[in-house]
């Protein structure tokens, strides 16, 4: 048999297996994609703050072809931000719910080719923990002494 077809023991070990897939736990880690295709990425944590990331507006509309993996173990409520975003760019969008495996991204963006960026992590914003450490934070509030 030439290399190109398929044997019946071929057809047998993907039903009893299952298909065979490239780079099993990147996929799970950027919610269905691989590192090379990716653009950017939010960490959960990130996708829960309240406004939406710039980066991922200007990466939006900057490429076009940029797909949007959301993580559907995530509250809808801090997706759906993101999910307007796409839909209002004509961008498409994905919830992946993984229940065997919760990845630390809430968010990936990523072309359908390779793009091979180096730095893909969007750095988390500190503005919020910047005005806690201006004010004393709670307890100094709380508790002020008089002078």
């Amino acid at each position: 048999m030439s290399e190109g077809k398929r044997t019946v023991d071929d057809y047998l070990q993907d039903g009893m297996y299952g298909a065979k897939e490239t780079l099993p736990n990147e996929r799970r880690l950027y919610l269905g994609t691989i590192r090379e295709r990716v653009e950017i990425v939010l960490k959960q944590n990130q996708v829960r703050e309240s406004t939406v990331y710039p980066e991922i507006e200007q990466a939006l509309k900057r490429y076009p072809d940029l797909h949007l993996y959301l993580n559907g173990n995530m509250n809808y409520r801090f997706l759906s931000k993101y999910v307007q975003l796409a839909s209002a760019l004509g961008r498409s969008y994905t919830m992946v719910t993984n229940k065997e495996h919760n990845s630390e991204f809430g968010l990936v963006a990523a072309h359908a080719d390779a793009a091979e960026k180096e730095v893909i992590e969007v750095p988390k914003r500190t503005a919020g923990s910047e005005e806690l450490k201006s004010s004393g934070g709670f307890f100094s509030r709380l508790f002020k002494r008089n002078k």
